[in-house]
């Protein structure tokens, strides 16, 4: 079993590589998973100097229960490739509709063993989060930290998550709005790596570990600011009677859209770390 690597990050989702990028400069190395072909290219472009120089492994694959080939269903709206049928329906509904291809696949078990334990894994695969949650139970060592984009249409499903999480050990959380990311600064000096000069784009995840924004919360406490985040989808989330309404007035009452909601990643914290 390997010891968990203090300088280690994993980006599950590397996407563009908005999150590799803050991570290497913040002088972790990095583990960027990425199913999209397309995008795995120009994630290679843009990182060539760390790869070369062994600081970035980029892993051109999909997250799967099976090791060999799987379907991934990419999208004109890059961040929502995924292999889960349900998501592509989603995003069918939303006016986003997706083309399968077939990409080559692994089990997160068999990623970790290759390439360790990691300080922070920032989980972010469309449908396919909890993949990598229950693939940490065949270890006995965990990240310090990690997060995942919550679910927030199911509530059976958000609670599935909270409760895989606290199996693990995990029990501190926290509910960070992704709407505001790009408007995050970094503390100075740092609790987490190096301090860097960096503005965060859209669709990024943000800071992480203790420089996250916000306080700690336990699982009744966090499970209740989800009860807000889930009353307010409900009324003005993707699609809904209310959202239509004040895209509407946003175009006479443009603050009215900070109304709707943003989507959310959960934050966790390994006890007694």
């Amino acid at each position: 079993m390997q010891a968990a690597q203090h300088k280690l990050i994993y980006d599950v989702g590397a996407h563009k590589g908005e999150d590799t990028e803050f991570y290497l400069k913040k002088g972790f190395s990095v583990v960027a998973i990425e199913a999209n072909p397309a995008l795995c290219l120009g994630l290679t472009k843009r990182f060539e100097e760390f790869i070369n120089s062994g600081r970035l492994v980029l892993l051109n694959l999909a997250i799967s229960d099976h090791s060999g080939e799987v379907t991934l269903f990419i999208n004109d709206k890059s961040d929502w490739g995924t292999t889960d049928p349900e998501w592509v329906k989603r995003n069918q509904a939303l006016g986003f509709p997706s083309r399968p291809i077939t990409v080559k696949s692994d089990r997160f078990e068999r990623v970790l063993q290759r390439h360790g334990i990691p300080y922070f894994l920032k989980i972010d695969i469309e449908g396919a989060d909890l993949l990598c949650l229950h693939a940490l139970k065949e270890f006995d060592l965990r990240p310090k930290f990690l997060s995942i984009e919550s679910n927030k249409v199911s509530w059976k499903k958000l609670n599935a998550e909270l409760s895989v999480l606290q199996s693990l050990g995990y029990n501190r959380f926290k509910a960070i709005n992704q709407g505001y990311v790009p408007h995050q600064r970094q503390p100075n000096p740092p609790r987490e790596g190096v301090f860097t000069s960096h503005c965060f784009e859209e669709g990024s995840s943000g800071l992480f570990g203790e420089d996250s924004p916000g306080l700690w919360m336990s699982r009744p406490i966090v499970t209740v600011k989800y009860c807000v985040i889930f009353a307010r989808y409900k009324l003005f989330g993707d699609n809904t009677f209310g959202s239509r309404i004040l895209l509407k007035l946003s175009k006479r009452f443009p603050p009215c859209l900070r109304l709707l909601p943003s989507w959310y990643d959960t934050h966790a914290k390994l006890g007694g770390a």
